[in-house]
């Protein structure tokens, strides 16, 4: 079987002198994928449409300079815990644990993807290797114990992996010296048209779940875990976004958009679907398959601008489209939702993958 080609270059260099390496994907079809060691960051992501054309489908920048100073969490891994923690704080054992707060809508605090010192903005150990008879990227990073706040050493790995039948892999795994709380993901933005063509809205979604979990006004879930059917949520039929998006409901108002965890459908922790998103003008397809219990659309309500974007594309609301798999947002605080415990001697272990199509 021929092999994934991987190339290397350097892509930048930290304040402090440290290189950052991008890793370049192919396979046999043309489809690329480009990454760098900082963060763990989806640069690139090169996709035919129906007419063999290619377009890079997600939002991301030109520069190091820009990626340090993002604010959208482009592309980057995200931990040690993916979404909220209200109060940024948990209890566990009876120790209260106090996290960074990097996040205060309506004037709640919390602790959004991990911290100040995120996954996302770390420089982790890059090597290439074999995965499954194909090469692939492993990255690996330490987290300390207090890390943001976190109890526990955590050791981290994480693989990129790219088929020679369009799939894109990210599989997670960590453990820990000390009890602790982990929900990793990637926090890609796509645009099934081309990261240059504005809104999503137009794009057709489905997502395999017939429950969600509601926000309050910090958009932190409430513990409530409503039924989808009659409402904005239920995206269990394929249709148009713009159909659902800018329905007057109190959940879309509070976020401007979807910005919420979706329950999936599940019996069993072995990759199953999650949603599915078709783009009829390239006649791109996205399929998502994953071993987690949760899903968070968001549609890129709050993007910030940090100047013109790769290409010289100038990112608004909506540019791009959210599909986090992970563990449900403030999951330390809920006792009703699937626990984030990570105990010593267990392994933290989270596979999805991006199935790409032409229809």
């Amino acid at each position: 079987m021929e092999k994934i080609e991987i190339t290397t270059e350097k892509f930048g260099e930290l304040k402090d002198g440290r290189e950052v390496t991008l890793f370049k994907m192919k396979n046999i079809n043309g489809m690329r994928v480009d990454i760098i060691n900082y963060g763990g960051i989806i640069t690139r992501l090169f996709v035919p449409d129906r007419h063999g054309e290619f377009d890079d489908i997600v939002l991301g920048y030109d520069n190091l300079e820009q990626y340090t100073a993002d604010e959208n969490y482009f592309g980057a891994l995200i931990g040690r815990y993916a979404n909220r923690i209200a109060d940024a704080s948990f209890e566990l054992d009876g120790e209260k644990y106090i996290l960074d707060v990097n996040n205060n809508p309506s004037g709640k605090p919390c602790c959004l993807h991990g911290g100040n010192k995120g996954f996302n903005s770390v420089l982790w150990e890059s090597t290439i290797t074999d995965l499954d008879g194909n090469d692939g990227l492993k990255l690996n990073y330490i987290s300390k114990d207090g890390e943001c706040g976190f109890p526990g050493n955590l050791e981290v790995e994480v693989y990129y992996q790219l088929t020679q039948e369009n799939n894109l892999k990210i599989e997670y795994r960590a453990r820990t010296d000390t009890k602790t709380v982990i929900n990793l993901t990637n926090h890609s933005y796509f645009n099934l048209k081309g990261h240059s063509q504005k809104e999503i809205k137009d794009h057709l979604i489905y997502i395999n779940a017939d429950y969600y979990t509601p926000v309050n006004e910090g958009m932190i879930p409430t513990g409530e875990i409503i039924e989808v059917k009659n409402t904005p949520f239920d995206l269990r039929a394929i249709n148009e976004l713009s159909k659902t998006i800018d329905i007057n409901n109190k959940q879309l108002n509070l976020t401007g958009g979807y910005d919420h965890n979706f329950v999936l459908n599940k019996d069993n922790n072995n990759l199953s679907l999650a949603a599915r998103v078709i783009d009829t003008m390239s006649g791109r397809k996205m399929e998502i398959y994953t071993t987690e219990v949760g899903i968070q659309f968001y549609t890129g309500n709050l993007i910030i601008s940090n100047g013109p974007a790769k290409d010289g594309v100038n990112y608004k609301k909506r540019s791009g489209f959210c599909l986090e798999t992970q563990h449900f947002p403030n999951s330390p605080n809920q006792d009703n939702f699937p626990s984030t415990i990570l105990n010593p001697g267990d392994e933290f272990h989270s596979i999805t993958e991006f199935s790409f199509d032409i229809m």
